[in-house]
């Protein structure tokens, strides 16, 4: 999976054009990612990363039957191209990473209903494609190294549970259990702020789901997503207080400058 805010330039991977291609990693400063407010995360995710994230479900296009899809998403800004996960020096603010930052800057794309192209993200500064210092994509003998056959690994499994999270939403949809929801807040210095365009699900429908459903979702494992889901939204008071903190931030930067200027 490829996110256009993350992956500005992909470029397929291809061994006789990147023979000498060098990666340094992992990421260790995030300013790449500093105007992604959301990271799709798959159920396998859901574990550790509503222990850290607000978890919500975004719109996510028709399906290969044309039927309109949903998502799961971390949650990592209240504002379009912010991140609140992103602190000094470019450190992540948070111990888990999801799976797509894990494995950044490759990407799988689907190049066609049965084929698929890892790929890297030619346009940050860590990829250097001529060759250079870092984690060599390539041996000497043109075959893919350990740490590349590792990435598609862990790219391939990543692709399968995106195929699993699917099945779960579109359960939650053929129930109707997902509702927009619209986030109203102030922050500590009087600024109203509106977070809109995300679904959750709705408790009260999840509590008069018929009982066979109820059943079928515990047994496959879909109920204990539900429930995790429910806790994570908890941290929407996180970000609240990230923001408010950076916006307090700010305003103090602001005012010092405008001292220093008129002294």
């Amino acid at each position: 999976m490829m996110n256009a805010h993350l992956h500005r330039q992909p470029v397929a991977i291809d061994r006789e054009r990147h023979r000498q291609a060098c990666v340094r990693w992992p990421v260790t400063d995030w300013a790449v990612a500093s105007r992604l407010n959301s990271i799709p995360v798959t159920g396998a995710e859901f574990g550790p990363a509503c222990r850290e994230y607000p978890v919500v479900f975004i719109a996510g296009g028709n399906d290969d039957a044309g039927q309109p899809q949903v998502l799961p998403v971390a949650l990592l800004g209240l504002a379009p191209d912010e991140n609140l996960f992103i602190g000094e020096g470019g450190a992540w603010r948070a111990q888990y990473l999801p799976g797509l930052l894990r494995t950044y800057p490759f990407g799988i794309s689907r190049m066609d209903a049965q084929r698929f192209a890892v790929c890297v993200d030619a346009g940050w500064a860590g990829v250097q494609l001529a060759g250079g210092d870092g984690e060599a994509l390539f041996g000497a003998d043109g075959e893919p190294t350990e740490f590349l056959q590792r990435t598609q690994k862990l790219l391939e499994q990543i692709e399968v549970e995106v195929q699993r999270t699917r099945v779960f939403c579109r359960k939650l949809q053929d129930l109707g259990l997902l509702r927009e929801v619209r986030l109203d807040a102030t922050l500590a210095d009087g600024q109203k702020i509106a977070v809109e365009g995300f679904m959750t699900v709705d408790e009260a429908k999840v509590k008069a789901m018929a009982d066979a459903d109820v059943l079928e979702m515990h047994r496959n494992g879909m109920m204990s997503l539900v429930h995790g889901h429910f806790l994570s939204m908890g941290h929407m008071q996180r970000l609240l207080d990230w923001r408010s903190a950076r916006v307090q931030a700010a305003a103090a930067a602001a005012s010092a400058s405008a001292v220093t200027q008129a002294a």
